[in-house]
């Protein structure tokens, strides 16, 4: 039987300034699902990058007085650096202006679209919002600005190749309905079939050498254009694998994996759902299996980003102040599947210290006293559900499947609350055996009691295990803390100890 085969990508952002929070939360919910699907024995590889080939990039070096490359190394490098905050198992890392692979995949990509007769030249005059690093119409834009960054489009006009998107348009609309693109939540897939059928135009993919000040990938035999950087960055999926060099890679993780999934923001959907998918149908390519859209962060009700007053949150900062557990913790706890989260750091501390210290960690250190205290630190074999213990080991064997159908549902919060209910459950199992009693009736030479004391235990011991197995994909450091303090060393226990600090107490 063949292992199945996930690849797993984020967006690549622009590197006009450095990473913010709404950025980490995509990076987390990647990262856990590639080790959930690796803890479940699938192979997975998991993809990020850094879009350098922007107009935004060159207009931020100009801005900052430094040359472009300066500022996107520089920027670039903040990106890949936040693999050991965030506690990222990436398998790869893309930079678009830098590695030798993404060039040739990226020119192969539209010899083959041009192949096809979806590419042309014309002129075309429209407004153009650099923020978005698309063309709208006035109809798309609210009271004469973008929705999404609140600026008004410039006015641009010039000769640009285009590409052939209404061709796609039906076979598109079949494949969403049909589910072989999936698209979650349900409303993001309506978004993008409501797109569709209000009638898709043909699409700009390049830019005069001299808008784009000559940064950027120049079209196959036309150095006087660079290809649209949307173009550019849509193709990193396939070129990181290799496509354009032949590497083993690209069959084996793209035209043979069993799961393609992207996860984007939902302010990018259109160019994921529609423009992406067309240009791989058009190069005769397979598109992805899945794309799964999450709404933004905020600040004060304001969109978290780069750069702007008041709504910049460095996830390199927060981890370094609360820890890399809290910053995840709250990112998969309290991000809804549909919906803004509104960020603050006290709802970060609440959170941490009400789950971790209040929570697990309480929770872990009330069974491993109780083992040291009436077991000497040994944890009795599990035997028979019996004694009261059955409601908390039912829950501790529906969990797994519980986690894996939230996870395949693209939902986080519920993937949680499962986990959650192991703590709930166990916390009822010590209220209604009370261990103690249970104890002070065993030294009165109550054999029934001890049997029962056994069966608490070791139940109250698997519950905490599990719970170490199943959050290792959410919050890999503070699973590995819980799994080494219910795992005997010499055929014990290690003494109860803390295991999570309150956040507050700490500021």
């Amino acid at each position: 039987m063949t292992t199945p085969r996930h690849y797993i990508t984020t967006t690549i952002p622009y590197v006009n300034a450095r990473p913010h929070l709404g950025f980490a939360l995509e990076l987390v919910q990647a990262d856990t699902l590639a080790r959930h699907r690796r803890q479940r024995g699938d192979d997975v590889r998991l993809l990020s990058g850094t879009d350098d080939n922007s107009l935004k990039n060159v207009l931020a070096a100009e801005a900052a007085g430094v040359d472009v490359r300066t500022l996107v190394d520089r920027n670039a490098d903040a990106f890949a650096a936040l693999r050991d905050p965030l506690a990222l198992s990436l398998d790869d890392f893309i930079r678009t202006s830098s590695d030798p692979r993404h060039r040739a995949g990226v020119e192969r990509l539209w010899r083959r679209c041009a192949a096809a007769g979806d590419l042309y030249r014309k002129t075309y005059e429209g407004l153009y919002c650099v923020g978005c690093e698309q063309f709208y119409t006035p109809e798309e834009l609210d009271d004469g600005r973008c929705a999404e960054h609140g600026t008004a489009p410039q006015r641009v006009a010039e000769e640009n190749w285009f590409f052939r998107l209404s061709r796609h348009a039906d076979r598109l609309r079949e494949l969403i309905t049909g589910g072989a693109l999936r698209i979650e939540p349900a409303a993001r897939r309506n978004e993008v079939l409501a797109l569709i059928d209000g009638g898709l135009h043909d699409f700009s993919v390049s830019r005069s050498h001299t808008r784009a000040r000559g940064w950027g990938i120049p079209v196959p035999d036309d150095p006087d254009q660079v290809v649209y950087v949307w173009w550019d960055a849509l193709g990193n999926y396939v070129t990181s694998l290799g496509y354009g060099t032949d590497d083993p890679a690209y069959e084996r993780w793209w035209a043979a994996g069993d799961r393609r999934v992207h996860l984007v923001g939902k302010g990018v959907v259109r160019f994921h759902a529609v423009y992406w998918p067309a240009m791989l149908l058009s190069a005769g390519l397979p598109l992805p299996t899945d794309i799964l859209v999450h709404d933004y962060l905020t600040v004060g009700g304001r969109k978290i980003s780069k750069s702007g007053s008041g709504t910049t949150v460095d996830p390199v900062a927060l981890t370094a102040a609360y820890g890399t557990d809290a910053v995840r913790w709250w990112l998969l706890r309290d991000v809804p599947r549909v919906g803004d989260a509104d960020f603050t750091e006290e709802r970060l501390i609440a959170r941490a210290d009400a789950d971790f210290a209040g929570g697990l960690g309480n929770l872990v250190h009330r069974i491993v006293t109780m083992v040291h205290r009436y077991r000497a630190g040994a944890v009795p074999v599990l035997g028979a559900d019996r004694f009261a213990v059955t409601p908390l080991l039912d829950v501790c064997r529906a969990v797994p499947g519980r986690i894996d159908a939230a996870l395949g549902d693209f939902d986080f919060r519920r993937a949680v609350d499962a986990a959650w209910d192991i703590v709930e459950e166990a916390n009822r199992c010590i209220d209604a055996t009370r261990p103690w009693e249970l104890a002070r009736a065993e030294r009165q030479g109550n054999t029934d009691a001890a049997e029962r004391l056994d069966a608490v235990l070791a139940a109250l011991v698997t519950a905490c295990r599990v719970l170490g197995d199943e959050l290792r994909p959410f919050v890999p450091g503070a699973a590995e803390r819980i799994a080494r303090q219910v795992s005997p060393v010499g055929g014990a226990l290690p003494e109860a100890a803390p295991l999570f600090g309150r956040l507050r107490e700490q500021r």
